[in-house]
């Protein structure tokens, strides 16, 4: 199941973030609850972030990000992650399942996100879901606790 995040999944939301498993593919430095809280905030408010359960319990989550007018029929996705101790269970491929699902229902007709370039076990995901590569962003992601820039690779799963 999958379903909009609420306030009571910050610690959830903050620890997958904040994960060394994950934290090095996801958006955000690492960072203390205090300054993360801000974040949260408002991705609750934009109502962009996404819980993935198995069995009523939080296995994943990832971002909805649609684009705007003549682009409406885009949607981003983001922060993509399993909950670490989750993972190895098909979860991620069950998740995209949804993902996609949710981006159909939803009325999109392209989905697009994008991954580190050394990320292979997300590239095959993303793959074998349907997803197809288009191309690379060159020093794209700025890791700036590790000094250094990562290339990204765009793919999308057209709908239509």
């Amino acid at each position: 199941m999958t379903r909009l995040i609420r306030e009571q999944d910050f610690d959830f939301i903050y620890r997958l973030y904040m994960h060394p498993a994950t934290n090095p593919f996801l958006l955000y430095e690492l960072m203390d609850e205090e300054t993360f809280k801000p974040i949260f905030g408002d991705l609750l408010l934009k109502n962009i972030i996404y819980i993935y359960e198995q069995d009523a319990v939080p296995a994943g989550m990832f971002k909805l990000i649609p684009a705007t007018h003549r682009s409406a029929h885009i949607v981003y996705v983001g922060g993509l992650a399993v909950e670490p101790t989750l993972m190895g269970r098909g979860l991620g491929g069950k998740m995209m399942e949804e993902i996609i699902a949710l981006c159909k229902e939803k009325g999109f007709l392209r989905i697009e996100l994008s991954t580190y370039t050394g990320n292979e076990k997300a590239i095959r995901l993303y793959e074998k879901a349907g997803f197809q590569q288009e191309g690379v962003l060159r020093k794209y992601t700025h890791l700036k606790s590790e000094g250094r820039f990562v290339d990204e690779v765009m793919m999308s799963y057209v709908v239509a």
